[in-house]
């Protein structure tokens, strides 16, 4: 028991560490080739602390995990609308573009209904089994596509892209950071999938919370690093876009490659836990029109730390 905790913790900690390397080495590159802040941030820092949820999920669905590849993108996306946003709120108010507030928010929301929507075909029809397979993950896939062409839209609409002093990197450090950024993401990968499980059948309790919960929270750590940062910097739409993106990269490309590789099956108690998503993502496009126009306040932000935190007790006092 002692030495897979240590192990989940050191997989978390490659992770993390992995996707710091892969998002610097990979920004670095960028800059060398002049693209801009922006296409770096909406591209490769949104790819980048996503890539642990893709990694961890390929590794799940690979070995027949299937409640550890839902908890885990279902839980990362709840645990980066209530939790992180509900810190990064109350280190300041965030305040976002016009584009976020009408656009990137709702796509966030209807990648959850489309979700919900794809997995329960016992809905629709009666007595069958509720899975992701493979046509509908290329689905997903195809409308990541789809998000991807509309960042690109907006990247050409801007009417003056510039960049911040370019952070140099010889191109042999550049090529390590990536590779080994991608090596730890593997390796990390592995052996938070591996001991997520060992403990979950040693304290008898299911994949399901472990994917909710540990997996779900430690796999959002480098989005949570990035927006606390950001925050802390006053650069809201980092702040704030970093989560949305996420959410979106999480549930599109995350969920359609891992259902590419192996259809996955779908348990109905997670029906519950895309209410909450749903219901959350509604209260922040709500929260954009409410008292300060176009901003989270501190008293929402709390409300979405104190109702997440509450329910995270719950799930688990359930299962002990």
């Amino acid at each position: 028991m002692i030495l897979p905790s240590i192990l989940l913790v050191l997989g978390l900690l490659v992770l993390i560490f992995g996707a710091n390397y892969l998002v610097e080495g990979a920004s670095a590159l960028a800059k060398k080739f002049k693209v801009s802040d922006l296409a770096i941030g909406l591209t490769i820092v949104a790819f980048g602390t996503s890539a642990p949820e893709l990694v961890v999920n390929s590794f799940a669905s690979i070995q027949g995990h299937q409640d550890i590849v839902f908890g885990n993108v279902i839980g990362s996306n709840n645990f980066n609308l209530f939790i992180i946003l509900g810190i990064t709120g109350l280190i300041t108010p965030l305040a976002v573009q016009s584009s976020t507030a009408w656009k990137e928010i709702p796509v966030s929301l209807i990648a959850v209904i489309l979700l919900f929507l794809l997995v329960n075909d016992s809905f629709l029809i009666s007595g069958t089994e509720n899975k992701l397979n493979r046509w509908e993950g290329f689905l997903l896939l195809a409308g990541f596509l789809g998000f991807l062409f509309y960042v690109y839209k907006q990247l050409t609409s801007e009417e003056s892209l510039e960049t911040s002093p370019e952070k140099k990197l010889s191109s042999l450090k550049m090529s390590l950071f990536i590779v080994g950024g991608l090596a730890g993401l593997v390796i990390g990968g592995q052996l938070v999938v591996n001991n997520a499980i060992g403990i979950a059948e040693n304290l008898g309790i299911s994949e399901k919370i472990i994917g909710l919960t540990v997996v779900a929270a430690g796999t959002s750590l480098p989005e949570l690093a990035t927006s606390i940062v950001a925050a802390t910097k006053k650069n809201a739409d980092i702040a704030v876009g970093n989560i949305i993106g996420s959410n979106i990269f999480n549930f599109l490309l995350i969920l359609g490659t891992a259902s590419v590789i192996s259809p996955v099956s779908y348990t109905n108690s997670f029906n519950t836990d895309l209410y909450i998503l749903a219901g959350g993502t509604i209260f922040l496009m709500l929260a954009m029109f409410t008292g300060k126009r176009k901003m989270l306040d501190r008293w929402e932000a709390t409300l979405l730390l104190i109702f997440y935190l509450a329910y995270t007790i719950f799930l688990v006092a359930r299962e002990l």
